[in-house]
């Protein structure tokens, strides 16, 4: 388990509604979690449990219905626009199911399109030699395959070097064993450069290499497991 030295994030009583015609649908009924820095932590829950829902309002992308999302001890309901967008541009990472690259930029000028957003931007060399992509580099995304894109989608996202890396199912759209690649170069990101990590995903297994799992259902954390003992992704069993 990873030393809880600084809380970096704190969610309290999260509720998010959405009206839907006469219906009132009630995606998170009152959430509350911690983030600790340089933690790997997955949100583990079936589809419709919350848990995006809990990723885009941590991100900024979406706004609660009330309860407060609070990043080193600033409100980030109470930021303008301006900040929630340097919020969202310095110290969130994001990473997708789908890679969302730009089909006609290399992978290269992918990875440089993030890291020019920051002022302290990992070197774009190193990422590529870190996810086995040295020699792709010049490469563009249709010339890749899709756990390569992925990896270069992770590269991208850590290129801009934030305190939170948020990942909406990663591996949904990769099979078995470029899923093992993608979540190699996820905790390896946070090992070597002691960054938080959020996996939301649906499936047990990634469960075993977090530190903490937040099991979500029905808009609740239903529980919250420390693992003694992560796992490596090439020692799950799948």
């Amino acid at each position: 388990m990873v030393e809880k030295k600084q809380k970096i994030l704190e969610v309290k009583d999260l509720i998010k509604e959405y009206q839907m015609g006469e219906i009132v649908v009630h995606a998170l009924r009152g959430v509350n979690l911690e983030l600790y820095d340089g933690e790997f932590v997955v949100i583990l829950g079936p589809s419709g449990s919350g848990k995006s829902t809990i990723l885009n309002i941590v991100g900024g992308i979406d706004t609660p219905t009330s309860g407060s999302v609070n990043y080193k001890g600033k409100e980030i309901g109470e930021l303008s626009e301006k900040e929630l967008t340097k919020y969202r541009r310095e110290a969130i990472g994001f990473i997708f199911q789908f890679y969302n690259l730009v089909p006609n930029l290399t992978a290269k000028e992918n990875i440089m399109l993030a890291s020019e957003l920051s002022e302290d931007a990992l070197d774009i060399d190193k990422l590529l030699e870190e996810i086995e992509l040295a020699d792709r580099g010049d490469h563009f995304p249709s010339q890749l395959s899709g756990g390569q894109q992925q990896r270069v989608a992770i590269a991208r996202a850590v290129a801009k070097n934030p305190d939170i890396l948020l990942c909406d199912e990663p591996t949904g759209a990769l099979d078995v064993t470029t899923g093992i690649g993608a979540l190699k170069v996820l905790k390896a990101f946070n090992k070597t450069y002691k960054k938080t990590v959020a996996v939301i995903t649906h499936n047990q297994s990634i469960g075993d290499m977090a530190d903490r799992v937040f099991y979500v259902k029905d808009g609740l954390i239903e529980k919250v497991v420390e693992n003694e003992h992560p796992m490596q992704p090439e020692e799950v069993s799948w």
